[in-house]
């Protein structure tokens, strides 16, 4: 019986670490999440505790999924500037290119 306890006190500490790190002020509460020390009942107070982590882990894992689109996102955004970038200094260098020609038959006509 120690054991649950100990386990129940674990998932406390858990679920505390998880609505500290998911509120955005400590004095707000998170919409979802119930106040779970006024039950009495242990039954009850654990059932609270575990509808709260469930609903807790159901929160990190969208969230966690949101990141990895955005960050997919960025990364192909990236890619894309990265691509029209080289194409830029392959322009400019082509265009550089060509200036030069044009100022050395410049130079070679006016020399005649």
């Amino acid at each position: 019986m120690a054991h649950t306890h100990r386990g129940i006190w674990r998932a406390c500490g858990a679920l505390i670490l998880v609505v500290a790190l998911l509120s955005s002020a400590a004095a707000q509460d998170i919409r979802g999440v119930e106040k779970c020390t006024a039950e009495a009942q242990m039954d009850r107070r654990t059932g609270c505790l575990q509808a709260n982590i469930e609903f807790l882990h159901q929160t990190m894992t969208k969230l966690q999924r949101e990141t990895r689109e955005k960050l997919a996102s960025a990364a192909r955004d990236a890619a894309a500037d990265r691509a029209e970038i080289a194409a830029l200094k392959s322009t400019v260098a082509k265009l550089t290119s060509e200036l030069a020609q044009l100022k050395a038959k410049e130079a070679a006509a006016s020399k005649k």
